[in-house]
C-alpha cells in the first residue's frame, strides 16, 4: 500500500497544483510533496515490503534499489524550484508545477511496474508528461527542442511497443497464457520462442535506449537539455533516463532467462561503448556548456549500458552509479542554470569569468565537473572503478581499455569548456550581472547538497544501499 502512495501522492499534488489559484504560493507544493515522497521512499528502502509475485505494481527489489534516489533528486530540485520560479515571475507556473509533480508520480509507477504492458504505458506516460516542462521558456529554440523530443521519442515509443508485442508473442508461442508479469515471463524463459525473443530484445533495446539517450538515438538530448530549465535537465538526466534504464534491466532479465544472456551482454557492451565514444568526440568540440551536460549524460548512459554487460558484479556497480549520476548531474544542472541566467549566454565565445560573477555556483559547477569525470573522492569514481573491476573479472580487458580511453577524452573535453567559462575576465554586459543576479541560499544550497551527497556516497556508502543493490541483482539474475 505504501508503494502505491508513492504514485498517488504526487498525482494528487499535480491535481491540486492545477487548481491552485495563486502563482506565488503554488511552487511550495513541490517541496511539500517532495518531503512526503522522499520520506515514504526511504522508509520503504529501510523496511522493504513483501510483493506478491503476480502483482502488476509493487515496490520490489529493483524499485527499492533505484527509486529512492529519484525521489531525493526531486526533493532537492523542488527546493530549488521555489526561488527559481520566483525569479521567473513573468512565466505562468501552473502547468510547470503540475507537470513536474505528475512526472514524479509516473516515474514512481514506472519503477514499480512489474508487468510488461504496464511498464510500457508508464514509461511512455513519463515521456509525454515531460513535454510541457521542456517548453517552459517559450522561446523558438525551446519549441524546436520540444518537437524534436516528441518526434524522436515517438519513434522510441513505437519501437518499444512493437518489442513488447514481440515478447508477448514469444510467450504465447511457448505455450504461455495472458500473464505478462516479469516473474511469470522469467519462470517460462526456457519455453519462449527464440527468434521472437531476439527480435523483441533488439526493438526494446532501441526503443528504451532512445529514452535513455544512448547513441545513435541520442540526438534529442543536446537540444532538450540545452533549452530546458536547469530543474528539468536535472530530472531528465537523473530521473527520466533512470526509468528507461530500469526498464531495460527488467526486459534483459527475461531475455537472459530465455537463454540469450550472451546476446544481451554483447549488444549492451557495444552500444554502451559506442555511446561513450560519441559523447567523448562531441565533448571535445562543443562550446555550449548546457549541451556539454547533454553529451555528458550520453556518456553516463553508455557507462550504465556497458557495466550491465559485465555480469552480476557489473549490474551491482551500475546500480551504484545510478545514484552517483543522479546526484552529481543534479548539482551540475542546477548550478549551470544559475550561471546561464547570470551570463545571458551559453557558449565559450560569450561567457567568461563566471568565478567573479557567480563565485559559489561556479565553484559548484567545477566541483561537479570533476565529480562526474570520476575524480576521487566523489561517488562516480568508486562506482566507475567497480565497473572496471567487473570488466576485468569477466575477461573484458579490451573493453576496459576503451572504457578508460573514452573517460579520459571526455574529461579533457569537459575541463576545456568549464575552465574557459569560469576563468578569465567577464565579457561586456556580463560584468554588471552580479548586480542583477544574487546567489541566494535558495539557489546555492540545493546543488551544494547534491554534491555533498555524492561525496558522502563515495566515501561512506551505507550498508543498506549495498544490500538493496545486491537484492536487485538477485532479482534480475535468480539462481537456477
Amino acid at each position: 500500500m505504501k508503494g502505491l502512495l508513492l504514485i498517488f501522492v504526487p498525482v494528487a499534488g499535480a491535481a491540486l497544483a492545477a487548481a491552485w489559484p495563486s502563482e506565488r504560493t503554488r511552487p511550495w507544493l513541490l517541496p511539500a510533496v517532495g518531503v512526503v515522497h522522499t520520506a515514504l521512499a526511504f522508509w520503504l528502502l529501510m523496511h522493504p515490503p513483501v510483493v506478491a509475485p503476480a502483482a502488476w505494481l509493487g515496490f520490489d527489489q529493483l524499485a527499492r534499489a533505484v527509486l529512492p534516489v529519484v525521489s531525493l533528486l526531486f526533493l532537492v530540485c523542488a527546493a530549488y524550484a521555489v526561488p527559481y520560479l520566483g525569479l521567473r515571475a513573468e512565466r505562468p507556473n501552473r502547468v510547470f508545477v503540475a507537470s513536474l509533480l505528475a512526472v514524479l508520480g509516473l516515474m514512481s509507477a514506472a519503477h514499480q511496474a512489474r508487468h510488461l504492458g504496464l511498464l510500457w504505458i508508464t514509461t511512455e506516460a513519463v515521456t509525454l508528461a515531460t513535454v510541457p516542462l521542456l517548453h517552459f521558456n517559450g522561446t523558438p529554440r525551446a519549441f524546436e527542442a520540444t518537437w524534436k523530443y516528441l518526434l524522436i521519442g515517438g519513434t522510441g515509443i513505437a519501437l518499444s511497443l512493437l518489442g513488447t508485442f514481440c515478447l508477448g508473442y514469444a510467450y504465447i508461442l511457448g505455450g504461455g497464457g495472458g500473464d505478462l508479469t516479469f516473474v511469470t515471463l522469467m519462470a517460462h524463459g526456457a519455453a519462449l520462442s527464440r527468434p521472437w525473443v531476439l527480435t523483441a530484445w533488439v526493438l526494446l533495446l532501441v526503443g528504451y535506449g532512445t529514452k535513455m539517450g544512448l547513441a545513435p538515438m541520442h540526438t534529442w538530448k543536446p537540444d532538450a537539455y540545452g533549452e530546458a530549465p536547469g530543474i528539468v535537465g536535472a530530472m531528465l538526466a537523473g530521473g527520466v533516463t533512470t526509468v528507461a534504464f530500469a526498464a531495460l534491466l527488467r526486459v534483459r532479465a527475461v531475455v537472459d532467462a530465455a537463454g540469450e544472456a550472451a546476446v544481451t551482454s554483447r549488444t549492451l557492451l557495444v552500444i554502451g561503448l559506442f555511446s561513450m565514444l560519441v559523447a567523448a568526440v562531441f565533448l571535445l568540440g562543443t562550446r555550449d556548456f548546457k549541451r556539454m551536460l547533454a553529451y555528458s549524460s550520453v556518456e553516463q548512459m553508455g557507462i550504465l549500458a556497458s557495466g550491465a554487460a559485465f555480469g552480476a558484479t557489473g549490474v551491482w556497480a551500475v546500480l551504484f552509479h545510478v545514484w552517483n549520476n543522479s546526484l552529481t548531474k543534479g548539482a551540475l544542472f542546477l548550478s549551470a542554470g544559475t550561471i546561464r541566467r547570470a551570463a545571458g549566454a551559453r557558449t565559450s565565445e560569450e561567457v567568461r569569468g563566471m568565478s567573479a560573477i557567480t563565485p559559489q555556483s561556479a565553484a559548484i559547477f567545477v566541483a561537479g565537473m570533476l565529480a562526474i569525470s570520476a575524480c576521487p573522492p566523489f561517488g562516480p569514481f568508486f562506482s566507475e572503478l567497480r565497473v572496471l573491476r567487473a570488466a576485468f573479472e569477466t575477461g573484458h580487458g579490451a573493453a576496459a581499455g576503451m572504457f578508460l580511453g573514452c573517460l579520459l577524452f571526455a574529461f579533457f573535453g569537459m575541463t576545456r569548456l568549464v575552465l574557459s567559462i569560469v576563468d578569465g575576465r567577464p565579457r561586456g554586459g556580463v560584468r554588471n550581472a552580479r548586480r542583477r543576479i544574487r546567489e541566494t541560499a535558495g539557489v546555492v544550497a540545493p546543488p551544494l547538497v547534491l554534491l555533498g551527497l555524492s561525496l558522502w556516497l563515495g566515501l561512506a556508502t551505507p550498508e543498506t544501499l549495498r544490500d538493496a543493490w545486491a537484492a536487485a541483482v538477485a532479482q534480475l539474475s535468480p539462481a537456477p
